[in-house]
């Protein structure tokens, strides 16, 4: 399988009728977010004859985070990124108001990396959109919480990438974050690591496995 092939797939879920949503699913530090972004560049760059770059649209489920104030009120700070750190119902509910045709612009929420927080209204969904591509951890886990999210995508990717890669990227990502080196791979080891667990079982209920060769690398060629 190529990033073509999976071009391929997005488009034709694009060129049916309404609206489809597919999800991009993995462990944390998988590739989920370099996907998801290089598919939704290459269809906004290439849209059918009478659509806009618009016809397809990004929209993580990373900006459900709970914010951090709310997490300390819950005593989860010290575990977010954990399936119970986010606003499961509320990713959901925005899913299923996302499937249902509307005139109006639809504003999804982001996460800023910067302030490690979520951000409201930030990401524009327009009438004209015809593919919502989403990602996160948790489309597939088997928790009653997340359940609902499975039946409201129409496809779901798995990225499966080498777990020590995946690591590595992740404590890099930390580092890059404000982490010190030794903090990271504490955090990683705490925190991911269980994460991604409890995220590997989904593997089997995706229409997708995407081997780490599709998944572009950033700045990199997308052929």
């Amino acid at each position: 399988m190529t990033f073509g092939d999976l071009l391929d797939r997005a488009r034709a879920l694009a060129e049916r009728p309404g609206r489809s949503v597919l999800g991009v699913c993995g462990a944390p530090g998988a590739g989920k977010t370099t996907l998801a972004e290089a598919v939704v560049a290459a269809l906004a760059a290439d849209p059918p004859e009478g659509c806009s770059a618009t016809w397809v649209a990004h929209v993580p489920m990373d900006g459900f985070h709970l914010a951090d104030v709310a997490l300390r009120r819950l005593g989860r700070l010290g575990r977010k990124g954990a399936p119970d750190t986010f606003d499961a119902h509320g990713y959901a509910a925005l899913l299923e108001r996302l499937r249902a045709p509307s005139s109006a612009t639809v504003y999804a929420p982001a996460f800023e990396r910067d302030l490690e927080q979520p951000l409201a209204g930030a990401l524009p969904v327009e009438p004209d959109c015809r593919l919502v591509v989403t990602e996160g951890n948790y489309l597939l886990i088997d928790d009653v919480a997340w359940t609902p999210v499975r039946g409201l995508l129409d496809e779901v990717w798995f990225v499966a990438v080498d777990d020590d890669v995946r690591r590595e990227r992740l404590v890099a990502r930390h580092v890059r974050f404000g982490k010190t080196p030794d903090d990271a791979v504490a955090w990683v080891g705490a925190t991911d690591e269980p994460n991604a667990v409890l995220v590997a079982p989904g593997a089997a209920g995706a229409d997708v496995v995407v081997p780490a060769s599709a998944v572009p690398v950033p700045g990199g060629p997308t052929a």
